[in-house]
């Protein structure tokens, strides 16, 4: 079953538990995927990693919308971003931590040959493509930056 049925059912599921916060998240992804398959220039298939993009989208919009919410004062708000970043990250591919991305930006960094910061483009390259959906492109830059300049 990919992504797509998968959260069809789970929607089914959160109505029938009457999960509000799982619910408006499901359908806000279900709606995304909707408009990526009949999007202009789309085959109306939806790809597991299309899929994937999209939620990862969708949770960074969250969480920059709930620091938004924070810096107004307005707690209730981000709570609710959050809660929903919460239910869409279990659909997501489990994330690299700190250490397994810096020892796989490492590996990266030596397969390219890159030897200073001037290097960054090519190790970001290779990285974006390698660690896509394993990480924020925001922390694999971080890495990056951090590994060359040492």
């Amino acid at each position: 079953m990919n992504l797509f049925d998968t959260i069809s059912n789970d929607i089914k599921a959160a109505m029938l538990a009457k999960e509000k916060v799982r619910l408006e998240a499901l359908r806000g992804a279900k709606k995304e995927f909707l408009e990526a398959k009949t999007a202009k220039g789309a085959d109306g298939e939806l790809s597991d990693e299309t899929a994937v993009k999209i939620l990862q989208k969708m949770v960074k919009q969250r969480k920059e919308s709930a620091a938004i919410f924070n810096e107004q004062n307005r707690t209730d708000l981000a709570e609710k971003e959050l809660a929903e970043v919460a239910v869409l990250e279990t659909y997501l591919p489990q994330q690299l931590s700190p250490e397994e991305l810096a020892t796989q930006v490492k590996a990266i960094i030596a397969q390219v040959g890159a030897t200073s910061p001037q290097d960054m483009g090519k190790v970001m390259g290779v990285a974006t493509k390698a660690l896509a959906g394993k990480t924020e492109g925001r922390l694999i830059s971080e890495a990056v930056k951090r590994l060359l300049a040492n």
